[in-house]
């Protein structure tokens, strides 16, 4: 079967291009299950019910969230109701919603977890202690994805060999910067760093330059704006072993507006 992880979707004008662009990109790399991070979906961060409707009517099948997951209020019934919106796994177990959800394709099914790093990150719980928790209740699962949301490469490809032949795929999410390190891991295990972002291409992390210069620069506070113009669309299609498990490739997916 064949994965398409999608990075982060930034802003109204992310949701908007995507909306355009993958029910041809599922249809072109013969996509069976789609999941996309949808934590910056929303104006000025966060997820919304609003903006997760976006994501889904696009053709996104199952949304991952991040250290943005609670940002908006309106959105804490959603991660309740919902077993296709996650929150990081090694969140607080009194925190809404869930951080791992299993599902059923009919001909197969699979889990996706959803963690958050340690390293320069809040409020997360060991994400390593967290996935051997959550693995020891999978053990009839063949097929599982995992989305890390983490700040640090060094944590996100460490988290990668601690899986390596215990899950599907692992595939970084949060610095919003399409790594060049797609492949399969000796022991079977898809992997890529960071599947990048899906919002405006000349910008920083989605937001205009300009503004997070000022805010560079000067450590002065600055009320950020997401940029304007061209958007692309950044992500990894992993094609798996349904009867296995095993991932056989992790190819980069890069698509920009005309």
């Amino acid at each position: 079967m064949r994965v398409f992880a999608i990075g982060d979707v930034v802003s109204s004008a992310g949701c908007d291009y995507l909306r355009k662009a993958l029910p041809r990109l599922k249809r072109q790399l013969a996509v069976d299950f789609c999941i996309a991070n949808g934590e910056n979906s929303a104006v000025g961060n966060g997820i919304t019910p609003q903006s997760a409707r976006a994501l889904f009517d696009s053709g996104v099948d199952l949304i991952t969230t991040g250290n943005h997951a609670f940002r908006r209020r309106e959105s804490y019934e959603l991660f309740d109701s919902r077993r296709d919106l996650l929150r990081p796994l090694n969140y607080h177990g009194s925190c809404p919603g869930r951080g791992f959800a299993r599902v059923d394709l009919g001909y197969t099914s699979l889990v996706v977890v959803n963690l958050i790093g340690s390293a320069y990150m809040e409020h997360g719980s060991n994400p390593f202690d967290a996935m051997d928790a959550v693995l020891a209740q999978l053990e009839d699962c063949r097929i599982i994805l995992v989305d890390f949301h983490a700040e640090a490469t060094a944590e996100k490809k460490a988290m990668g060999y601690y899986l390596d032949g215990r899950v599907s795929a692992v595939f970084g999410t949060h610095t919003h910067v399409l790594t060049a390190d797609a492949g399969v891991l000796p022991g079977g295990t898809g992997y890529i760093t960071d599947l990048g972002m899906t919002g405006p291409k000349e910008s920083v992390l989605g937001v205009q330059p300009a503004l997070s210069v000022a805010w560079l620069k000067t450590g002065m506070p600055t009320r950020f704006a997401a940029a304007d113009g061209p958007c692309m669309l950044n992500g990894c299609v992993f094609e798996i072993d349904a009867k296995t498990g095993r991932a056989l490739s992790a190819e980069s997916v890069q698509m920009e507006e005309s």
